[in-house]
């Protein structure tokens, strides 16, 4: 079986992470899968080809001109049609606008789209109605989460019947205590934390969603208390040199240091303390599953998906959006507790392999695949 995806990239994010995991675990199902790349002319994207490679998997690229490029369609239907898959499955806008027409004109049998995020834009008038056509030209929708799948039916007019709920999953990787020990203590060496200081970090794209000025803002109100305490934050974005300036303006900056763009976020976490996440929305959260297999508490917002994955009193700590009061709460509670920062990220760990694996995000997909395409042979 072929199975091919479709998606417009310009880095290697949330997204992509998961495209990635979902298409090796496919291979290692002896499944032929390939990402056809739409990339935006001058940024081949190679992060995400060397990591396909490295997984075996086949990447095709496809330049998107602009936003609206009358050219895609037949490139991409030719594509399809010469690498013959059995489904084609798109992810994200510009993938739905034309992997979905050019997967049926090339006559692909099954067409599944998935839903990554609740994004605000997709409200508007415009885009709703585009999504209500789109929907009628797939077979099945997957939405990463409840809240999605919800948002899905609910603005964008999917039909309930096409739409299924497969949470993103990360691969299990249960490190015994020393190990777990050891890489805390070589990132911690890394970002040169004393033996007793406290890392908070955040690990997102520096943009208005993620409310990260809201994590400064909490991080500023409990300076004094604990001075022993430092921000971390892994990342980048257009709103970089305006945090910067908040941190400054707080009187914090000696204390919030800005790492820029990290390859190697699931390493980094291990040597934080707590994870904030205050996002105003979100589709899912990846660096939640990420923080809870280092065993690292989260506080997050109450928003969108996350009330999904973090149990509120149990593997973290659940706030209303934009309230930094409430934030520096949750966050005084856990910095002055040791114990319950550990109780919380073992709870996490469990969570995580019950409810968020690998094997089980890509074992529901191929189910979900082998179904469609044995109703659509029960119609030839």
């Amino acid at each position: 079986m072929t199975i091919v995806h479709v998606m417009k990239m310009t880095g290697v994010a949330g997204a992509e992470k998961h495209l990635l995991l979902l298409a090796a675990g496919l291979r290692a199902r002896s499944l032929q899968a390939h990402v056809v790349m739409l990339v935006e002319p001058g940024n081949p994207v190679q992060a995400f080809r060397d990591a396909a490679a490295a997984e075996g998997i086949p990447t095709h690229a496809l330049v998107i001109q602009a936003d609206a490029d009358p050219t895609l369609l037949p490139r991409l239907r030719r594509t399809l049609r010469m690498m013959r898959p059995c489904v084609v499955h798109t992810h994200l806008l510009h993938a739905d606008v034309y992997g979905i027409p050019a997967a049926r004109l090339a006559g692909v049998p099954v067409v599944v789209t998935s839903r990554h995020n609740d994004n605000a834009f997709r409200r508007r008038g415009g885009f709703r109605q585009l999504n209500r056509a789109l929907w009628a030209g797939v077979d099945a929708g997957i939405a990463i989460s409840e809240s999605v799948r919800r948002f899905a039916v609910e603005i964008e007019g999917a039909p309930p019947a096409k739409m299924r709920t497969i949470p993103y999953g990360i691969a299990l990787e249960r490190l015994q205590p020393a190990d777990l020990a050891a890489l805390r203590d070589s990132v911690r060496a890394e970002l040169e934390a004393a033996p007793d200081e406290l890392l908070v970090g955040m690990a997102c794209r520096l943009v208005e969603q993620k409310g990260v000025q809201y994590g400064i803002r909490a991080f500023t109100s409990l300076r004094d208390r604990f001075a022993a305490a430092r921000l971390v934050i892994a990342g980048d974005g257009p709103l970089r040199a305006a945090l910067e300036a908040e941190a400054r303006a707080c009187g914090v900056a000696n204390r919030v240091r800005f790492l820029g763009w990290r390859d190697d976020v699931p390493r980094l976490l291990a040597g934080f303390d707590v994870l904030l996440m205050p996002s105003l929305w979100e589709g899912f959260g990846l660096v939640i599953l990420e923080a809870m297999s280092r065993r690292v508490p989260v506080i997050a917002s109450r928003v969108s998906a996350i009330p999904e994955i973090v149990a509120d009193g149990e593997t973290g700590l659940l706030v209303p959006p934009r309230d930094a009061d409430a934030l520096a709460a949750a966050l005084a509670l856990l910095l002055g507790d040791y114990v319950l920062r550990r109780h919380m990220g073992l709870l996490a760990e469990d969570r995580l392999e019950t409810h968020f694996s690998a094997e089980r995000m890509v074992s529901q997909t191929v189910a979900l695949y082998k179904e469609l395409l044995q109703r659509r042979s029960k119609t030839l």
